[in-house]
């Protein structure tokens, strides 16, 4: 399977989706190599373009890339010519003058990243756009779901908490949906974004009961098979969304009380950073049932796949991986030794 880019998920089959997941379950098993690290992108270099702070999106991105054997750049806006005025246009166009192969960007605004694509027609991977969409963050929570509950068609998944400033909940809304989960969203009526009913991926449609939006996180707890919480991003409000922390925490939190009542095989996932004592408690994120770490994991392998399906996928393959000189599983012992 060939990809052009990864600006969404929106428009991903499932069959490309379930493509990209199995994928990823051949790139985690490279990490546990002793040598971490296969040919498939040698001769690629990718630039990482990260316009917004970010930790785990932008070390694991880097990572999949060298365990790819692409070259790398890193760019950050500290720092550049950027800082001194320069535009988003002409700094992708510095860059892919280089001779560069593709770019990772994350930009504060909302479409950027299709943005520096059709200026510099090379490959983009979106890690995160405005409050527009967050793509592999949606590919490597579903992976981590799928590895603990199995195929998630019929799961009910529950998107609880800041959902009009997250770039996650619309990602993971067109993934899970397409992949057949059944998806509850739960926030006070002040962080419901206006029109949020009307979205295509959220509207019902014919034999299709849509996604059910609500504000009482207790009723929708002891029938969920995962919860997803989302982090309060405090940095995007200008207040008024809620009268204080403590009444967010004790109606919409992930609290220990909330954590004894979730079904015993349910799953607990946030996409980091946590906001601890805030939209979920400690014992929460730290239990058992937790798969924040496991998100972080996934996020290697996904990214993994991502890159290798842009910069070495079979194009004449419509959805399955072909187990060809590039694959991971072809690669084997030989690709241990290269570097």
């Amino acid at each position: 399977m060939k990809l052009p880019h990864l600006l969404t998920v929106d428009g991903l089959s499932r069959r490309q989706i379930t493509t990209l997941l199995d994928t990823a379950v051949e790139m985690e098993a490279v990490g546990h190599r002793e040598v971490k690290k296969i040919p498939a992108l040698r001769g690629i270099t990718i630039v990482n373009a990260f316009f917004e702070d970010s930790t785990r999106t932008k070390m694991s991105f880097d990572l999949a890339a060298k365990r790819l054997s692409a070259d790398t750049m890193a760019f950050a806006s500290k720092g550049s010519s950027t800082a001194k005025g320069e535009s988003l246009r002409d700094t992708v166009l510095t860059i892919a003058a280089m001779g560069v192969d593709g770019f990772v960007i994350r930009h504060k605004g909302s479409g950027a990243p299709q943005r520096a694509m059709d200026w510099t027609g090379l490959p983009v991977v979106n890690a995160g756009d405005g409050m527009h969409g967050h793509p592999t963050q949606a590919l490597l929570d579903a992976y981590a779901m799928r590895s603990r509950l199995g195929d998630l068609e019929g799961k009910h998944v529950a998107i609880v908490g800041d959902l009009f400033h997250s770039r996650v909940v619309r990602s993971n809304l067109a993934c899970l949906r397409t992949l057949g989960a059944k998806v509850t969203l739960v926030a006070p009526p002040t962080l419901v974004p206006q029109g949020i009913a009307e979205w295509p991926v959220v509207a019902a449609g014919p034999g299709d009961p849509g996604v059910e939006i609500t504000s009482h996180l207790d009723d929708v707890l002891p029938h969920v098979d995962a919860l997803m919480m989302l982090r309060v991003q405090r940095e995007r409000m200008s207040g008024g969304f809620f009268p204080s922390e403590a009444e967010y925490a004790e109606g919409w939190g992930l609290t220990r009380a909330r954590l004894a009542r979730l079904p015993e095989h349910a799953v607990i996932c946030h996409p980091g950073p946590m906001n601890r004592g805030l939209e979920i408690a400690p014992e929460a994120a730290d239990h058992a049932r937790s798969l924040i770490l496991d998100q972080v994991a996934a996020g290697v392998s996904i990214r993994m796949a991502v890159l290798f399906h842009i910069f070495a996928g079979d194009p004449d393959d419509p959805g399955e991986q072909r187990n060809d000189a590039n694959t991971p599983a072809a690669t084997g012992h030989e690709s241990e030794g290269s570097t």
